[in-house]
Parts: C-alpha cells; sequence; structure tokens
C-alpha cells in the first residue's frame, strides 16, 4: 500500500500542452476502427457470434484463467511525474495490465476499469485499492453514494459497495439484474422478447455488451446501453428493471441522464434521439421527444452541459456536433479538431473535453455559441478511450478555473492533465492548424456550421449543416 498524500502532487506551471516526455510517439498501436472497443454496426445484434469487438476482447488467450492478473497482486502501474515547465501533464499511470475502458472519479479518487477485469482505485496517483470481477471486461463506471456500478462485455451490472469503517474494502453487493429478479420473470412468457434471429431472452437482461452507464441520482435511477440495441431503467433503491427501451436500430454506444426529465442517446446507426421521462405509479415510462441528427456516421460519443442548454455528440467521422437548447432543440454547428472518430466526450463548466482514436485530447472553451479550441493534449500512444473531470480544489492566483482531467487510452495508461478555462496554446493550435490542412474529412472540404468555430480556420462560417 502506497502513502497517501493530502492533494495531487504537481509542479506550479502553466497549463500549455506538449507531449508527453515519456512516451514514444513512435510507438506501434496498428489498431483499426474495430478495435475501438464502439459498434459501429450490428454484427451481434444480428450476427451468428461474429462479433465486432475490440482487439483480443473476448479471445481464448485473454478468456483464459491463466492469463487473467491477480488484483491484489503487486501492481505494475509506475506513477511518473513530470516536472517540466510549461507543461499541463502532472502524472501518467502506466501499465502493461490491459487496455484501459474506463474511468470514474470522485473526489480524490480515481476508478480504473480495463480488460484484465481488474477495477482499481488511485488516490493522489498513487494505487489505494483493487477489486475484481470474476467475468466480463469493464466497459463502464459509475459511482452514487457508497455504491460503484460496473458495466460489463457480459451485458451485466455489478454493483459494489465500499466499506465505512475501511474506505480502500470493496465487496461486491449484487448483480443487475438480480437472481431473485430473473427467477420469477422467466416464470411468465410474456417476458420474452426477441433479441435476434430465433433467439429470445427476458426482457429484463442486455443480450449483448453493455456500453454506457448514466446516473440520475435525484430520481434514483441508472441507465444502462447495450449493443443490444436497447436502453434500460433500473430503481437503485431495490434493483429492479422498471423498463428496458427499444431505442435504436443498432449497437447504443451512449446515454446520459439528465435532470429535466430528458434522456439522451446515441447509436451505431447514426441517431441521437431525445426522451421524455414519465413517472407511471412505480414505473417509469420513456416517449421519444425528438431525433436531433440522422447520418451515415456512427454516434459515438454523448454528453451534456450540466444545465441542459448544450448536447453535444461525437461520431466516427471525428466531428462533434451540437445542439443548442433554449425552448426547443435546435442544431448548433460542429467542431472539426479530430482526424479519426470520436471515442468519448466530457463537459465542465465552459469546457469541453473530446477524445479520439488519433490519441488526442482536444480541448474546447464554450463561449455563448461560439466554441474555440483551446489546447491540444498529447502523449497517448493509443485511441483515448475514457475521460473523466474534477474541479481542481487548487485556487490560483488569478482565481483561475482550472480542472484536472483523467483520459484512459488502448495505450494501457492513465494520464492526469491540469487544465485552465483561460489559457490557449498556440504551438498546439498552429501544429493542429498544419495537420488539418493536410487532411481532408470525409473526402470532402472540410465545412463549419453557423454559431462555431474551427481550430483550424479560427473562425465562423455561415454555413449550416443540412441534418
Amino acid at each position: 500500500m502506497f502513502a497517501e498524500a493530502d492533494s495531487i502532487p504537481r509542479a506550479k506551471y502553466g497549463n500549455m500542452m506538449h507531449s508527453d516526455p515519456n512516451l514514444s510517439s513512435s510507438t506501434p498501436t496498428n489498431q483499426t476502427e474495430e478495435e475501438y472497443g464502439v459498434r459501429n454496426s450490428s454484427a451481434s445484434a444480428v450476427g451468428t457470434g461474429m462479433y465486432d469487438r475490440m482487439s483480443c476482447e473476448g479471445s481464448p488467450m485473454m478468456m483464459s484463467p491463466w492469463n487473467q492478473a491477480n488484483p491484489f497482486a503487486q501492481t505494475q502501474w509506475s506513477s511518473v511525474e513530470e516536472n517540466l515547465p510549461q507543461n499541463g501533464l502532472i502524472g501518467s499511470l502506466v501499465r502493461e495490465e490491459g487496455h484501459i475502458y474506463s474511468l470514474a472519479a470522485t473526489k480524490d479518487l480515481l476508478y480504473t476499469g480495463s480488460d484484465s477485469k481488474n477495477i482499481r482505485v488511485w488516490k493522489n496517483l498513487k494505487e489505494f485499492s483493487a477489486f475484481k470481477c470474476n467475468s466480463g471486461l469493464v466497459k463502464a463506471i459509475v459511482i452514487s453514494g457508497e455504491k460503484i456500478f460496473t458495466g460489463h462485455q457480459d451485458g451485466k451490472i455489478r454493483v459494489w459497495k465500499v466499506s465505512p469503517k475501511n474506505l480502500s474494502l470493496h465487496k461486491r453487493s449484487g448483480t443487475l439484474p438480480t437472481l431473485k429478479d430473473i427467477f420469477k420473470a422467466s416464470l411468465k412468457p410474456r417476458n420474452y422478447v426477441e433479441v435476434k434471429k430465433n433467439r429470445t431472452a427476458l426482457w429484463i437482461k442486455h443480450a449483448d455488451a453493455i456500453s454506457c452507464l448514466s446516473l440520475n441520482d435525484e430520481q434514483g435511477l441508472l441507465y444502462s446501453a447495450s449493443w443490444d440495441r436497447t436502453i434500460k431503467v433500473w430503481r437503485i433503491s431495490d434493483s429492479k428493471c422498471l423498463e428496458s427501451i427499444p431505442a435504436h436500430d443498432d449497437a447504443v454506444n451512449s446515454v446520459v441522464s439528465t435532470t429535466e426529465a430528458i434522456v439522451f442517446s446515441g447509436s451505431a446507426d447514426g441517431t441521437v434521439k431525445a426522451w421524455k421521462r414519465e413517472q407511471k405509479g412505480k414505473y417509469t415510462k420513456h416517449t421519444l421527444m425528438q431525433t436531433l441528427t440522422k447520418q451515415e456516421s456512427a454516434v459515438t460519443a454523448l454528453a451534456v452541459s450540466k444545465n441542459g442548454a448544450a448536447v453535444y455528440f461525437g461520431s466516427s467521422d471525428g466531428l462533434v456536433n451540437f445542439w443548442e437548447r433554449e425552448k426547443q432543440l435546435n442544431y448548433g454547428g460542429v467542431l472539426k479538431g479530430h482526424k479519426l472518430a470520436v471515442l468519448c466526450l466530457e463537459v465542465a463548466g465552459s469546457l469541453v473535453f473530446s477524445g479520439s482514436a488519433d490519441k488526442t485530447i482536444c480541448v474546447w472553451k464554450r463561449d455563448a455559441n461560439i466554441h474555440t479550441c483551446l489546447s491540444v493534449l498529447t502523449g497517448h500512444t493509443g485511441p483515448v478511450k475514457c475521460l473523466a473531470v474534477e474541479a481542481d480544489r487548487e485556487v490560483s492566483e488569478n482565481k483561475d478555473k482550472k480542472w484536472i482531467v483523467y483520459s484512459g487510452s488502448l495505450d494501457k495508461s492513465v494520464k492526469v492533465w491540469g487544465v485552465s478555462e483561460s489559457f490557449i496554446d498556440m504551438n498546439q493550435i498552429g501544429m493542429m492548424h498544419q495537420q488539418q490542412q493536410q487532411h481532408v474529412i470525409s473526402h470532402s472540404e472540410p465545412f463549419m456550421s453557423e454559431g462555431s468555430v474551427s481550430s483550424s480556420t479560427g473562425g465562423a462560417s455561415s454555413h449550416r449543416r443540412q441534418q
């Protein structure tokens, strides 16, 4: 066990973002689009077992019990502090245990999930605890009080509790759906629905991998999105499945619940949908309000601003589109900063963070309906699969709003960044401008939508994309 510190250790420097000197940018990754862990087709939903999976996911070698790491063995992660001037990288957590698929941050703890099936807990860049699930790659992690919910490749949600006497001790308290509910539902034929051709399953169970989890703490609800094309709604208090929404025509890659009884979902079928939640006695009823977009590219990530004023969605074509809400949702524009698929999105304060298969993280600042790229965080040598953001509790001298950003990658590392809302890295923006002049998205000239700013052009365009 490592010694604990009172705060994340880092040098006093500015927020210029440059490449991580500890990782060679020439490290081969050789990942194709099919290895990014985001479903772009419905192979498993209608096929015969030839699933579109992440590299090595579910392979005999990876599934072998001889290849599973012990979560309590000496960790192979190493904490590395970079004390270079003018660098926003606070530290790196590097290991050889597995690709990082999921992150969750709460207070001073960071939870990481990978294809090693271990869930590790980190405090101030040092290992604090670890616990292991018996099966299922960890695709998603969300935290509600003392409960941790993890979504897995095997279609199950596992529930863990933190011991109040020992915060480093985590015990599994259940699985969704519960065995009791599965048994009760199996007694009634009407509870079986068709999930594939000539195959039925209980409606309370996911029939494919869970891709995303979203909490609504105010209502005590948990939403789970799956490659089986459905979204399921769970009541946290008693672990009951309240509803199964046949949401999309292909894998659901993302779901976000808001405080205003609206739920957004994004899918490999190229659509983003808005659902209205209503309470029907003990159960919920979600009705489709609006289909925000229908495009050829798969929707791979979703994020909603805290006040619900903006909805962002990333796509396999490398674009981040956004919708604005006043009285109703209207298309706002497009953010163009990536060369490959956008795999994750986070919104914090006036900032939007987008992680991509191109190994970079773009930091966008929103001012009214104008977005400006402040920085491009580089250093990962594999696709950036997940992000988590927390407010920096250290107050700067000029009282500038700062954030701690965690990024998990398929290069088997987690990086920790310090980001300011007011800093603009002109060096990185210049590099991005140069790169994007040589790269054409979708074999056509890049376009900008009204109300948005491209980091490659530095100005707004009057062209609105046709939806």
